[in-house]
């Protein structure tokens, strides 16, 4: 995760980014109900920039992210009052135990496709959710062929709609349903996203 660490004092000032971010919480607003008492979790959050869109619509925001850069961002974030109640975890589900707190909300955005041990971590998003919570996954169509991060080794080359459903049921959560959630231009290419949106029953 090192370029991660290396990227994130400069992640904000990349308008796609953060237009990206908009995107994703705009299609997590219109597919599960919000509320300002709502507990969010951002898993693999970086600089937090998908909680930041959702505003007041929600809750008190948990950002985790297991880059040391991305968590100094958040921190000097919540420190700042960009989120207010918000709090910061240094969390990786391939290998951290779930913690014991309890989210009606869990957002992970462009995250697991950098995830090797992809069921652990849907098994352990779907722990941490309270009864009646929802996990919201944007994350690449298998269609963009894995030239989106062509250098790197450790990631999914996108998944399969069908197949990443699959895997949220077999994680033990229910109402599964996968929509478009526009694209990600690298290189002048543009990469489709999906929204995967499932609840714990």
């Amino acid at each position: 995760m090192g370029s991660f660490d290396d990227r994130a004092a400069g992640w904000d000032s990349d308008p796609a980014k953060v237009a990206r971010a908009r995107e994703v919480a705009e299609a997590v607003a219109a597919a599960v109900p919000l509320d300002p008492g709502l507990r969010l979790l951002e898993y693999g959050a970086g600089t937090g920039l998908v909680s930041e869109a959702l505003g007041r619509r929600v809750g008190a925001a948990t950002l985790a992210d297991s880059s040391a850069g991305m968590r100094a961002v958040l921190v000097e974030k919540v420190a700042s009052g960009r989120f207010p109640g918000g709090r910061v975890w240094d969390l990786d589900l391939e290998t951290d135990d779930v913690p014991s707190a309890r989210f009606d909300l869990a957002v992970a955005s462009l995250v697991l496709h950098h995830v090797r041990e992809l069921d652990r971590v849907l098994a352990g998003l779907s722990r941490l959710l309270a009864p009646g919570g929802h996990l919201c996954v944007a994350d690449l169509d298998r269609t963009e062929g894995g030239t989106f991060h062509r250098h790197d080794v450790d990631t999914h080359d996108g998944f399969d709609r069908a197949e990443l459903a699959a895997r949220l049921e077999r994680a033990g959560l229910v109402d599964v349903g996968v929509r478009d959630c526009g694209a990600v231009e690298r290189d002048g290419v543009a990469h489709p996203v999906f929204l995967a949106v499932a609840r714990r029953p």
